[in-house]
């Protein structure tokens, strides 16, 4: 099986990227037009591919997320791309791995949420100034208390802190 994220070629729908997985079938993006698509991974003629020059769903992405005003793509530092995380239970059950790729992308998710929330209750016409402090100050707390993950990010600017200006 391939990881999320890694790009195949199909024979028939081209080059596309693992979305998901399904059992032994693969979830996969074709942007050449093929679109969201259900293939068995164990069908013949699927290889891994390389990425093209520049990712067309990402590009999407950015253009939607700049579009809503959420712009700016954070990027995982070099030294962990194609690593993993491996959690190990002191009771001898077995290991659960994670891509640190998909980690970093729940945690990417997870701030762009908490800036969302923030534009939310600043916008908000009913809550008192005093209500839109104190939610604020919670939202900062949580921006805080994911400042452990920082070591994943690539570029300052990205990073969370517990103080937002």
């Amino acid at each position: 099986m391939q990881r999320i994220g890694t790009w195949i070629k199909h024979p028939q729908y081209g080059v596309g990227r693992v979305t998901d997985h399904r059992g032994t079938r693969y979830l996969v993006t074709f942007p050449g037009g093929g679109g969201l698509v259900e293939i068995e991974s164990r069908e013949p003629g699927i290889m891994e591919a390389d990425a093209p020059h520049e990712d067309p769903i990402k590009v999407a992405l950015r253009d939607v997320l700049e579009e809503y005003g959420l712009g700016g793509t954070a990027e995982l530092a070099g030294r962990w791309e194609g690593g993993e995380i491996v959690v190990r239970s002191a009771s001898g059950a077995q290991d659960h791995r994670l891509p640190i790729d998909a980690l970093f992308h729940k945690v990417v998710m997870i701030r762009d949420r908490l800036r969302v929330l923030e534009q939310k209750i600043n916008a908000n016409k009913t809550l008192t100034d005093i209500a839109k402090i104190d939610l604020q100050q919670y939202v900062t707390r949580c921006y805080g208390s994911l400042t452990s993950l920082n070591f994943l990010f690539g570029r300052d600017e990205d990073k969370f802190s517990g103080q937002r200006s």
